[in-house]
């Protein structure tokens, strides 16, 4: 097979389902949760390499957090459904809705770093209590360089979380190549008052249809229903609501390619059981999996950033990690909205999506703080030479 055909992704959002509670847990929220606790792990590794307390770290940590999902929660809000949002801001806290920014985690992540590096926030008792202080050798550029390193590992992980999740996916690739993506199809027909139990996907050998959609076998097993007692009943279902719902559905046909006026292609079998099973040959629509994209050049980025930090730290002025992180980060970032579906509709009449305009003043500005940090450095080098 080759490595560029399509991949039929059918992996279940939830991991598992809390027993007695009834509350699933998803890869994306563990995937999360573990980027969190990876990056702990590693900050506290570069903190005894630097000789910095290691307490601290915790304390970094959760200003991280708090900004993290504070930031990117407002930033979704703010920038991509202020209306939605503002005229009902109690929907603000459902975050379990979805709805999160990476943009405005990153200014989120800044201000908290900002505060880190002049307060001490913490709880006496029941009180709140803020004290400025210091932290040796933890300005607000040198913490900045140490945290945008996890950060990238951090990002790589929430965006493989958003691959398991099915979302923000990419635009179609009018080829064999990419990744259909069946949640959205699960979702609906796996309702209670659905007449379907189960679905089920297979390649089949045949070529792209005139949309560029690639050849896909629905098999489908059907329920135990009264209007679904013999096969000239499943027939007219399957040509009927079935189809209506493959063409008419955007839930549905944002994935499916089925022509409303070519006849629907199935065959039907009878069970043991006297329920019926049909395959159903119809098109699929691969999209670029750009959260892989994504998840792929943070991590690249992270190895790239903790490489130089762990050869040259020593040697490296304060701000260039930042820079370099912000550049490569965000020029990539657009880039790949390139290739990946608007998030909402007001984008659909823009030259930029929203995530390449938010990215431009951060790629701006990691081009600002990456060639102060490499003039500094230079003066630094220079220094010691002019004094004899």
């Amino acid at each position: 097979m080759s490595l560029l055909s399509y991949l039929i992704w059918t992996a279940d959002p939830e991991f598992f389902t809390i027993p007695f509670l009834d509350r699933s847990v998803r890869y994306y929220g563990l995937l999360f949760a573990l980027g969190f606790l990876i990056s702990q792990q590693i900050m506290f590794y570069m903190y005894r390499k630097e000789g910095k307390p290691e307490k601290d770290v915790e304390t970094l940590t959760v200003f991280m957090i708090i900004a993290t999902i504070i930031g990117a929660r407002l930033g979704h809000v703010f920038f991509y459904e202020p209306d939605k949002y503002l005229a009902n801001p109690l929907d603000i806290l459902k975050i379990w809705e979805g709805g999160l920014a990476s943009h405005g985690a990153a200014f989120g992540i800044l201000l908290a770093l900002w505060l880190y590096t002049r307060y001490d926030i913490g709880f006496k008792g029941l009180k709140l209590k803020t004290e400025r202080i210091t932290r040796p050798g933890q300005n607000w550029l040198q913490v900045v360089d140490r945290i945008v390193i996890v950060v990238a590992l951090t990002g790589c992980l929430i965006r493989f979380g958003n691959f398991m999740n099915h979302e923000i996916y990419g635009i179609p690739t009018n080829s064999s190549y990419g990744v259909v993506f069946t949640n959205n199809i699960n979702s609906f027909f796996g309702e209670p008052n659905s007449p379907i139990a189960d679905i089920d996907y297979e390649k089949r050998d045949a070529d792209l249809n005139e949309d560029g959609a690639v050849p896909i076998q629905l098999n489908l097993t059907l329920k135990n229903h009264p209007d679904l007692r013999t096969k000239e009943h499943v027939a007219t279902y399957l040509e009927g609501r079935f189809k209506e719902l493959l063409t008419s559905y955007s839930y549905i046909n944002e994935h499916i390619s089925q022509s409303k006026s070519r006849p629907l292609d199935f065959e039907i079998s009878k069970n043991s059981d006297g329920t019926f099973s049909a395959a159903v040959n119809t098109y699929a629509i691969a999209r670029h999996p750009t959260q892989l994209y994504e998840s792929g050049t943070s991590l690249a980025l992270f190895f790239l950033l903790f490489i130089i930090w762990s050869r040259y730290r020593e040697q490296t002025p304060p701000g260039l990690l930042f820079g370099i992180f912000l550049i490569l980060l965000f020029g990539l970032r657009f880039v790949h909205e390139l290739f990946k579906e608007n998030q909402v509709a007001f984008e659909d009449g823009m030259a930029f999506n929203m995530g390449q305009i938010l990215s431009i003043p951060l790629i701006m500005f990691g081009i600002i703080v990456l060639i102060r940090s490499l003039t500094i450095g230079k003066v630094e080098k220079q220094t010691p030479q002019d004094s004899h």
